[in-house]
């Protein structure tokens, strides 16, 4: 694997674990997506229809901003994007940050944390988002992640 960047959003702190793990497995970068607004728990609540996960989630067009662009995404040939699966795709912040930058020419692998689903649309999703680039579905990375855990599914990358 060429030089790569573990680029990763975490609203609970259990996607940040993992990236960290998988950075240092991987030998990589890495990069926290921040919201502008941090998410507080009242806007993560998913059983609120009026909170604001729920609100992003349900319109297609939601870009929440950034609290940076400081990724310097040319320096890589590979990044992986992680993130907690919401509503059986990537959080809208995803598509914040993909849109962000020119990924045209690069890999992209994705790797998230889950309450029990898979990621089902994510990279479907999220392909509009980075034209030109390569979007994978990677891993979910639930339970005790280490380093060794992920030697084998890095190596068949």
């Amino acid at each position: 694997m060429k030089k790569a960047l573990v680029a990763y959003f975490s609203a609970s702190g259990r996607t940040a674990a993992a990236a960290k793990v998988l950075a240092e497995a991987a030998g990589a970068d890495l990069y926290e997506i921040k919201p502008e607004v941090p998410y507080t728990k009242a806007d993560l609540n998913w059983q609120d229809k009026q909170s604001r996960s729920s609100v992003e989630m349900s319109d297609k067009s939601s870009r929440p901003a950034l609290a940076d662009h400081s990724a310097d995404i040319n320096g890589y040939d590979t990044v992986f994007v992680g993130f907690p699966i919401w509503w059986y795709i990537a959080p809208t912040i995803i598509n914040s940050f993909l849109e962000s930058y020119n990924f045209c020419g690069k890999r992209i692998i994705l790797f998230a944390t889950s309450g029990g689903s898979g990621f089902g649309k994510a990279v479907e999703n999220l392909e509009p988002s980075a034209p030109g680039a390569e979007i994978e579905e990677g891993r979910v990375l639930n339970g005790t992640v280490t380093a060794e855990s992920l030697k084998g599914w890095l190596a068949e990358i």
